[in-house]
């Protein structure tokens, strides 16, 4: 995990839609974007549907919701489009900003080794610095606990 206070790495992955979106398209703005391992699992689902119920709260403060897979663009528009969800989901099957946000590591599930997506949240301030970053966030509470930490940082 990438530390607090350092620049977020630079990256241009492609939306649901095939269109690229890069990082430094929000700079003037706030941004939330968390890495998880694969659409329509159930952690997965219920992390995306948290944030798609908590985003009007982050659209008020003017902050950008970006989740980032290594799912294909067309995996992503059937989970967008299955669960309503209304912010950008980038795909990253070469893992460009999975390894360069340092989320790509060795998980164990039931005593089986493999590498993978640790769920990890950022968030990135106005000119790309890290503000917030958590590993292992809990799918059902991570967009709450975002919306209550950046009340708190007023």
């Amino acid at each position: 995990m990438l530390e607090i206070g350092t620049k977020a790495p630079a990256f241009t992955l492609p939306d649901k839609d095939g269109n690229m979106v890069s990082l430094t398209d929000f700079i003037g703005k706030k941004v939330v974007l968390y890495f998880y391992p694969k659409d329509n699992t159930p952690g997965c689902t219920k992390q995306a549907c948290a944030f798609a119920g908590a985003y009007e709260g982050f659209r008020s403060k003017d902050i950008a919701v970006i989740g980032i897979s290594k799912d294909s663009t067309a995996s992503h528009q059937r989970f967008a489009e299955k669960y309503d969800l209304p912010f950008i989901l980038l795909s990253d099957p070469d893992r460009q900003a999975i390894e360069g946000f340092d989320v790509w590591k060795e998980k164990k599930l039931y005593g089986k080794v493999s590498m993978g997506v640790v769920r990890t949240t950022y968030v990135i301030d106005e000119e790309g610095t890290i503000l917030w970053a958590k590993e292992k966030v809990k799918p059902d509470t991570n967009a709450a606990e975002i919306l209550s930490w950046l009340e708190d940082s007023k």
